[in-house]
Order: structure tokens, then C-alpha cells, then sequence
């Protein structure tokens, strides 16, 4: 079986953590190769290196090697380095870098600036956490360098209106905490991106696509709005499943309501598989949110409802099963057929 996942961070790479636990229990002949593509659009460049929390949350969460109580970063991280940038009068401050990561960041910039593809960067980054013998293959959603960007409104004081001005999505999400509220989002250089090698392919020869719990506007939200992604799932025949990051009305981590407002959608599971409704076809959603009905036009998607909340791995190993069962439910789509 070719499984073929879109994610972003912390979210996805616990879904994605427990669906390799669920793989590797089942029969030899039942083993499947997995295809991760992750978000890029929230990289950022920091002291003159190069970030990409998504990818490296997948990295170090699949590798062993991730802080789970926050569910990114290294595990037994110290921060000599940053405490060092601090003491120099370096910023921001507000982004910290373990003394471990930083060794990622440090050799992805250096490859980079060798002229190395991100895709062929994270293969080796990869390789180091071990992914390939898991059959795991992690690909950037493109090698194109983009940054999601947010625009807010500045606090005034009266009536009047707040000036408009751009930050990076990191600063909104990090220093900000989302608390300021955005007013859109905009992705620099998304229009001159193409999907990284392999991804396309990855989604057009699957057996089955997963959209793990993952923010819908700014981590899926993202990798959709590469050119040819959308396409392609729509043109797939693997049935596609979500699985959604709403429970109860409400998001399990993150801000994923702050970054819906904007764009005038219900935070409920039923407002997400909105978002994906032209190509969607199997949606997991928490047995709390079972009672609400999918946006009209979405009827042939088949719902199924269960407890979502990742507690350990072993939860998340029982969703991803719920997940492929749904696909395995849903079956193929007709050939050239879309949703």
C-alpha cells in the first residue's frame, strides 16, 4: 500500500507517529510505503540560517528525537548558543534555538547555499533521523523558498482604524501568540512555486491520501496552494481521507480558529471539510462532532466519528487505523473521475 500524507507540524507528525505504529503491527504482506509532504510556508530565515519547524517536527517526532511534552524542538535541549545571541544584543529573542536544532538549521543553510534543492536537503536530514528505514519518505511541498505572512491591523488609539502592516506568520504565532487579530494571510513567492519533485506523483499513483489533524489555512492551507497540488488530488484515484483538527468546536492545539476567522469559516469540523470539499471523499471527525452536517454539496463524503484526541502514540495509531479504514470503505475513485 502507497499511503501518501499532507501535513504540517505538531499535529500531523503525531497522527503520522501513530500511523507508523498501527503499520508496523500489522502482517509483513500489509506493509505500506509512506510519502509525508510537508508545509514550507512557515520557514523563516533566523541569523542568517534557514528554518523549517514543520519539516523538523516531522523529522525529530518520526526519529525519536522531538520534546514531547510541546511536541517540537529536540529532546534535552540546552540554549548556550541563544543565551550567547541574547548577550550579543542579537534578535529576535522571541524564536529560541536549542543548541541540537541549531545543527540542523546550520547544515541545511550550508547545503543550501551549496546550491543544493530543499528536497534533496531534507532526503539527507531524512537519512540522519532514520525515516527510510521506516519507509518513510518526508518531501517539501516545494523547493521554492516561500513565508506565509500576516496581516494585521495596529492597535490605535479613538475610533480610528489601525494601519495595516505585514508580519511573519512565526512572529504572529509565536511572539504574537495569534492574539493580535489577522486580518489575512499572504504566501511570498507562492506564485512562482512548483511542487518539489515527487510530489505530484506521490499523490497521483497512491492508494490512499491522508489529510492528518493539521491547521487548515496556514499548514494544508499551504500545500494546497501550490500549483498543481489541488489538481492532482482532485484527478487521484486513492480516495482521500481528513481527518479533522476541530473537536467540540474547538481546535485540539494551536490557533487554528484565530487563522479560520479570516477567512470567515465556522470553526467546527464540518466549516474544515469546507475547505477541502472539491476533493475530498472520507471525513474522520470526533464522536462530539458527529450531530453536524457537511456543507451542502458534500454529501457523498462518508463520515465516521470516534474519540481524536491524541493522548499517547497508541491513540494515535488507533486513528490512523479509523482512517485507512474509512479510505478502505470509500474504495478507489473511477478512473479520471474527481470529486
Amino acid at each position: 500500500m502507497r499511503i501518501t500524507a499532507l501535513t504540517g507540524g505538531v499535529g500531523g507528525a503525531r497522527f503520522l507517529r501513530g500511523l507508523l505504529h498501527h503499520l508496523s503491527e500489522r502482517a509483513e504482506a500489509d506493509r505500506a510505503e509512506v510519502t509525508v509532504i510537508g508545509n514550507t510556508g512557515d520557514d523563516i530565515t533566523l541569523y542568517g540560517l534557514r528554518v523549517c519547524p514543520d519539516l523538523d517536527t516531522v523529522l525529530y517526532t518520526l526519529g525519536g528525537g522531538v520534546e514531547d511534552d510541546q511536541g517540537w524542538g529536540r529532546a534535552d535541549e540546552t540554549f548556550h548558543a541563544q543565551e550567547e545571541l541574547a548577550a550579543l544584543g542579537v534578535r529576535p529573542q522571541w524564536f529560541r534555538l536549542g543548541d541540537r536544532d541549531l545543527a540542523t538549521h546550520v547544515a541545511r543553510s550550508q547545503w543550501l547555499g551549496q546550491g543544493m534543492p530543499l528536497s534533496a536537503v531534507t532526503t539527507r536530514l531524512a537519512t540522519r533521523w532514520g525515516l527510510p528505514e521506516q519507509g518513510v519518505t518526508l518531501l517539501p511541498v516545494t523547493d521554492t523558498p516561500i513565508e506565509t505572512h500576516v496581516v494585521v491591523r495596529d492597535q490605535a488609539s479613538g475610533t480610528e482604524p489601525g494601519v495595516e502592516r505585514a508580519v511573519h506568520f512565526q512572529q504572529w504565532w509565536v511572539q504574537m501568540r495569534a492574539e493580535v487579530p489577522a486580518e489575512r494571510f499572504t504566501v511570498a513567492g507562492l506564485d512562482r512555486a512548483v511542487p518539489a519533485p515527487g510530489v505530484l506523483d506521490a499523490i497521483r499513483e497512491a492508494d490512499v491520501v491522508l489529510l492528518p489533524p493539521s491547521n487548515p489555512v496556514v499548514s494544508i492551507g499551504i500545500i494546497l496552494g501550490v500549483p498543481g497540488v489541488r489538481d492532482a488530488l482532485r484527478g487521484t484515484r486513492a480516495p482521500v481521507v481528513g481527518v479533522s483538527p476541530i473537536i467540540g468546536g474547538a481546535p485540539v492545539r494551536g490557533h487554528a480558529d484565530a487563522c479560520l476567522a479570516p477567512l470567515g469559516v465556522e470553526v467546527s469540523a464540518a466549516g474544515v471539510a469546507g475547505l477541502y470539499g472539491d476533493f475530498l471523499d472520507g471525513w474522520l471527525v470526533d464522536t462530539r462532532d458527529a450531530a453536524s452536517p457537511l456543507p451542502a454539496g458534500m454529501r457523498s463524503v462518508q463520515v465516521r466519528d470516534r474519540d481524536l484526541l491524541m493522548r499517547d502514540v497508541r491513540t494515535a495509531a488507533g486513528i490512523a487505523e479509523a482512517a485507512l479504514d474509512l479510505a478502505a470503505a470509500v474504495g478507489p475513485r473511477t478512473a479520471g473521475a474527481s470529486v
